[in-house]
């Protein structure tokens, strides 16, 4: 299994071009099985996910041709209506064809996403929105099985519908389904992150009518037809806060390019707070700092708010910063895995339930630490960087999943990072 070794220390300085964002990519990738010519789309980072739910694509006879970041999708002849358990076990994200499958061709069998509980609510709620369109929907062999074809026209009906949990997969799967169904749907409660926003961009290139993309209200009237356009993928927030607060932690200066300063306005703002020097034009960000950083308390929330996806980085900022800071978790439980590890590297770290209190400390010392999830392991290696001597991470195929040439991006920097197999 792979393994990362960090030598602490270096101060990061240069550019770095973010890449597009991997929870807006995996819809998008989806929603080419709405239209009836060829997707063109561009910014799609290598990840594993991807190749993933490309081959899912490939599967159900989707042509696909992938040319460094350039994905070209065909879905003219589409042969089979099904997502395999195989396909689908290691990536909940391949519940997001339930809805364009639906949609288009009136039928549709996805196996569960690996790891779900059949009543878990996420899931839950796709299913309850598809049924509220009008889609006969029953779970068997655990492979949820849908079918539009008793309805009018073998096409699902616009609905209101109120999504009693926020959820990004949900608002996008139902988004797709409506963008073909008759009559007007109407989303409440529905996810505002830039992924459901830059997907629903997508979907009106293709001729989709969806307004209030980015409110808690979204209005999508059915056409007859989709066809496919060209949409550059939004760029990955996460993976720019993440090279944000490298260049605060190790006191240096990183210009981010391809990146939309409006995505991070709660990062910056607190990256400020902490005393980093941040400058942004239209698609670029400049942060710089002397590495002398005050401790920041944080509060994660939906967005616009402060990401849950950035806790565990700005958690790592804080052990190194003067003074004492609070990290509240209100989004997930159990996203604390990091503290242990963070310890292991002289972290003073307690936690009360969802809340974090933090320390800071004059150094890290380096150490063999475990990544236990995406965000988790980015924050170690980010400790890694200040840690006095060596670092080594494992596991760090929770990376991979999240953070397209993660040491060939911090080397260029002028990190020293090496990946051993």
């Amino acid at each position: 299994m792979d393994k990362l070794v960090i030598q602490g220390g270096a101060r990061l300085h240069g550019e770095v071009t973010i890449s597009g964002a991997k929870n807006a990519a995996l819809p998008i990738l989806c929603a080419a099985l709405l239209a009836e010519t060829p997707l063109k789309l561009s910014s799609v980072p290598k990840l594993k996910d991807v190749g993933t739910t490309i081959n899912l694509l490939q599967h159900m006879g989707v042509v696909v041709t992938r040319n460094a970041d350039k994905v070209d999708l065909d879905a003219s002849n589409i042969k089979i209506l099904e997502a395999p358990y195989e396909m689908v076990k290691t990536m909940r994200a391949s519940i997001l064809v339930l809805g364009p499958l639906l949609a288009r061709f009136g039928k549709a069998r996805v196996s569960l996403p690996g790891g779900c509980a059949i009543g878990s609510r996420p899931v839950d709620l796709h299913i309850k929105g598809l049924q509220a369109m009008g889609a006969n929907i029953h779970i068997e062999h655990g492979y949820i099985e849908a079918s539009a074809e008793h309805l009018p026209n073998k096409r699902l009906q616009g609905a209101r519908y109120y999504m009693d949990l926020v959820t990004v997969t949900g608002t996008e799967n139902l988004m797709m389904a409506a963008a073909l169904a008759q009559g007007t749907t109407v989303l409440e409660n529905a996810a505002k992150e830039p992924e459901v926003v830059d997907m629903a961009d997508c979907l009106i290139k293709m001729g989709a009518k969806i307004k209030g993309a980015g409110t808690d209200v979204i209005t999508i009237e059915g056409v007859d037809k989709l066809n496919g356009a060209e949409h550059q993928v939004v760029c990955d927030r996460i993976e720019a806060g993440t090279y944000m607060v490298a260049a605060a932690m190790t006191g240096g200066e990183i210009k981010l390019l391809n990146v939309s300063a409006h995505l991070l306005d709660a990062v910056i703002e607190k990256l400020r707070e902490a005393g980093a020097t941040v400058l942004s034009d239209a698609n670029t960000i400049t942060v710089k700092s002397d590495g002398k950083l005050k401790a920041v308390n944080i509060r994660t929330a939906p967005h616009p708010a402060f990401p849950t996806d950035m806790q565990a980085q700005f958690m790592a900022l804080n052990t190194v910063a003067s003074g004492v800071s609070k990290v509240t978790e209100t989004i997930f439980e159990n996203r604390f895995m990091h503290v242990q590890e963070m310890q292991r590297l002289g972290a003073d770290i307690d936690i009360d339930g969802n809340t974090a209190l933090v320390k800071g400390v004059s150094e890290l010392e380096g150490a063999t630490v475990m990544a236990t999830d995406l965000r988790a392991s980015a924050s170690l290696v980010l400790a890694g960087l200040v840690a006095k001597g060596q670092t080594v991470i494992e596991r760090i195929y929770h990376l991979d999943r999240g953070y397209e040439d993660l040491e060939e991006k911090f080397n260029a920097l002028g990190a020293n990072v090496k990946r051993l197999s």
